[in-house]
Parts: C-alpha cells; structure tokens; sequence
C-alpha cells in the first residue's frame, strides 16, 4: 500500500462519500473506507476521528474563522461586517465544490445522528456570531438577533443554491435573499 503519498486524506474522504453514497452512511464501516482508498485503518484514524468527520472535518475550522471575521471587520455597522464574512466564506469555502457538498447535504439529510451534528454546527457558528457581536459592543437582544438571522441567510442561502440549476455564485444568492429579506421588513 502506498501509505506515504500525500493525498491520503483526499482518497479516504473520496473513498468514503463513495460507499457513504452507494450503500448509506450507517452501513459503511472504517474498514470498508480505507480498503476502498487502499490504505491501512491507521492512516484513517491520522486524519479523522471517525467517519463522521470526513463529512464534517473540512468545517471545523468554520467557527474560528468567523469568529476571526468578526473580530477584524473594519466597520462598526454590524450588518455590513455580517454580509462581507457571509461573503467571505462563500468565496473560500463554498464556491468551486456545488457538486460535493450536494453529495454531502444527501448523505447528512440521509442519517439522524448526522442531521444532529449539522444542527449542533449551526448552533456552534450561532453562538460565535453572538459572542462576536457582543464584543462589538451590541446588546444582547440585538447580538442575538443578528447572529441567529445570519446564520439562516447562509443556510437558507446555501440550500437555495444548491438547488438552483444555474450558474449564480453563492454570494449572488446571499445578495438576493439578503435583499428579500429587506423588502419584506421594508414592505
């Protein structure tokens, strides 16, 4: 087995989307992974902690990163500081990858256990917008307010998406859901 290649991780996530996709998540076992990936059992437990982290390892950076994104944003308006990491992030970890994460949404929506641990993640990236909103100085009620709203703009944004069949870019349809969103408070 070559062991030493480099992209080991890459062909295990590979490897276990396939089988995560061909015979369900609960079904597929480390063992299968790594036989698929043509590496040892070892190698998988270098790079993840179970199999669930193949589906969720790529995000686990995300609180730090938005965190990070509050604390630098350069203007003291909250909701522009939210749209430009709402934007940022769309860039860097969305753009480029429609294809997979509609493969990774399937396999999530597919398994109880995995659906859970999406929602302990939104509530994660939640409650580090509120604590960034916070240290900027808002009140409570509205730090709240604007992290849960953010939060559902880029999953309701991500899903619409997802789902649309044309070649708008994330960031266009957190744009156009930013500016529905307005017009109904507005209207």
């Amino acid at each position: 087995m070559a062991r030493w290649r480099p992209d080991a991780r890459e062909r295990l996530q590979q490897a276990a989307l396939e089988l995560f996709a061909e015979q369900g998540f609960a079904a597929t076992t480390v063992p299968a992974i790594t036989a698929r990936a043509g590496l040892t059992t070892r190698t998988f437990f270098r790079h993840f902690a179970d199999k669930r982290e193949v589906l969720f390892a790529d995000e686990a950076e995300m609180p730090s990163v938005a965190a990070r994104l509050m604390a630098e944003a350069p203007t003291d308006d909250p909701l522009t500081a939210i749209v430009a990491g709402l934007r940022m992030i769309a860039e860097t970890h969305f753009e480029g990858r429609r294809d997979a994460l509609r493969q990774r949404r399937a396999i999530v929506a597919s398994d109880q256990g995995l659906r859970e641990r999406d929602q302990h993640k939104r509530a994660a990236l939640a409650q580090v917008a509120r604590d960034g909103l916070r240290a900027r100085g808002l009140d409570p009620l509205r730090a709240g307010l604007l992290a849960e709203t953010a939060v559902t703009l880029m999953y309701v944004s991500v899903a619409e998406w997802l789902d649309a069949d044309d070649d708008r870019g994330l960031c266009d349809v957190i744009d156009a859901a930013l500016a529905t969103l307005r017009a109904e408070f507005e209207g």
